[in-house]
């Protein structure tokens, strides 16, 4: 087994832990994959496992055609869903899903979640996306992923009467996602439960998400530079 898949076996274990952590999945449900550089490769976790018996151990490394490469146990029933988005989108290098409450509940209505937050102009750059109805196990899943997130700036997708796909450049971008698009959700619920929620022009929508994508946060430079 070579470096970068034991690393990314570590990862992706230790992940999980963070969907658990903050309230996005319930009993199996649920997994974090993450591409391994240079290789048509993703590692993902076992399908049925519970959260606390997860471990570097038992991740399983598939190819992109969903295939097991390494693992003795079957990866989680979303492998050619994850697959399919790795395929098609070169640029991801982690993928997430969840059944979280709230946002799930939007999915459920077939409803996109319209950006009236500072906080989703921020990290989804305007609305959360609903994607298409599909069944687990194939490629439809994936295809509907690709399909409503091209050309999108959002890293989140609604996919109607499932859950919440999410993607990143890594595993750890696709989990924070997942998280933030939970804590949206749930705002956007509360305050359309007391009203009309006010809108955010597009101009302004711009501004925070360039901001927050190209400003927020410490700079990679030495300070004083």
């Amino acid at each position: 087994m070579s470096e970068p898949v034991l690393k990314l076996r570590e990862q992706v274990a230790a992940l999980h832990a963070e969907l658990t952590r903050y309230g996005l999945v319930a009993w199996t449900a649920g997994n974090v994959s993450a591409r391994v550089p240079g290789a048509d490769l993703m590692v993902i976790k076992p399908s049925g496992v519970s959260y606390d018996d997860l471990s570097p151990a038992n991740m399983i490394v598939c190819d992109l055609n969903g295939t097991v490469v390494e693992g003795e146990l079957s990866p989680s029933s979303d492998t050619a869903a994850h697959a399919y988005v790795y395929r098609a989108m070169p640029e991801v290098g982690g993928v997430v899903h969840t059944h979280s409450t709230y946002a799930t509940a939007w999915a459920a209505r077939g409803e996109a979640i319209p950006c009236h937050l500072t906080a989703q102009a921020d990290e989804f750059g305007g609305e959360i996306p609903i994607g298409p109805f599909a069944l687990i196990g194939g490629d439809d899943i994936g295809k509907g992923i690709v399909a409503t997130l091209s050309g999108h700036r959002s890293p989140a997708v609604l996919m109607r009467n499932h859950g919440v796909f999410t993607i990143g450049k890594d595993a750890k971008a696709a989990v924070k996602a997942a998280v933030m698009c939970e804590d949206v959700a749930r705002t956007a619920h509360l305050a359309r439960s007391l009203g009309q929620p006010l809108p955010i022009a597009g101009a302004d929508v711009d501004a925070l998400y360039h901001r927050y994508q190209n400003v927020y946060g410490q700079s990679a430079e030495p300070a004083g530079s």
